[in-house]
């Protein structure tokens, strides 16, 4: 408990220098009914929805880590929630199925749907640019918003109220929509294929890099023993690499 209030101590000393806005008060609160959760602490929330481009326009720089810190503390927690939640109710299967299971839950892809499905982006706190350049839609930052929130309500009331929040917003129904959105995880499957059949695994090598800083498209190939079997692009390296071992997978017949 001591390391948790040190946390919202930090937090709520790096709030940020310039008035409360009524209409940002107001956002707060239609949220909060949203996910019929109540904050005693509303920086934690505004802290939580604050993009790091937000934090550079108003020129504060002991706030710029909070989002950050946010979203990698609530990583960790949505993944032993998720752990823990497949383990009680799937008895019946072993670790490799339990693990695809939960990349499949906690990956960006799925939790960017569950954030849209709160429309997570539109409370958020960017700057203008940003959010002209579609931020707020953005799967990379409504995907790290969503960790931001469930550290957020871990540390306003617990691990409880963080668990009750993933059970209900995220894990709830899983199963019905991944059948609705592809999830594969495509990258995996090359590897297991290529360590058993040539005991090596693929490597991904940035081909190109365009566009402006908040643009970005990486386009990454991806080898086999030297050899080229695909390659793919996307506005991060992850998702890139994703599309190259997906042309792979279908190269080889594994999809």
């Amino acid at each position: 408990m001591l390391l948790i209030k040190k946390i919202i101590n930090y937090l709520s000393n790096n709030t940020y220098d310039y008035d409360v806005d009524p209409e940002w008060v107001i956002k707060l609160n239609i949220l909060e009914d949203q996910i019929n959760y109540k904050f005693k602490n509303k920086s934690l929330l505004t802290a939580a929805l604050t993009h790091d481009s937000f934090n550079k326009k108003i020129e504060t720089e002991d706030s710029c880590s909070s989002y950050e810190r946010m979203e990698f503390l609530g990583d960790s927690i949505l993944g032993l929630v998720v752990a823990e939640y497949l383990f009680a109710n799937f008895p019946n299967k072993d670790e490799g199925d339990l693990s695809k299971e939960k990349s499949n839950i906690v990956c960006e892809k799925f939790l960017a749907i569950k954030a849209a499905n709160i429309n997570l982006g539109e409370f958020m706190q960017m700057s203008e640019e940003e959010r002209r350049n579609g931020g707020e839609g953005r799967k990379s930052i409504i995907a790290d918003t969503m960790e931001a929130l469930i550290c957020a309500i871990y540390l306003d009331s617990g691990l409880e109220a963080a668990k009750d929040f993933i059970l209900n917003y995220i894990i709830k129904g899983y199963e019905k929509e991944m059948f609705l959105v592809d999830l594969t995880n495509y990258k995996s499957i090359l590897q297991e294929f290529t360590q058993a059949k040539y005991q090596c695994v693929p490597q991904y090598i940035l081909k190109k890099e365009s566009g402006p800083d908040h643009q970005k498209v990486f386009l990454m190939e991806v080898f086999i023993l030297s050899k080229k079997f695909g390659e793919g692009n996307g506005p991060n390296k992850k998702e890139a690499q994703q599309k190259a071992a997906l042309f792979a997978c279908k190269k080889l017949n594994l999809c």
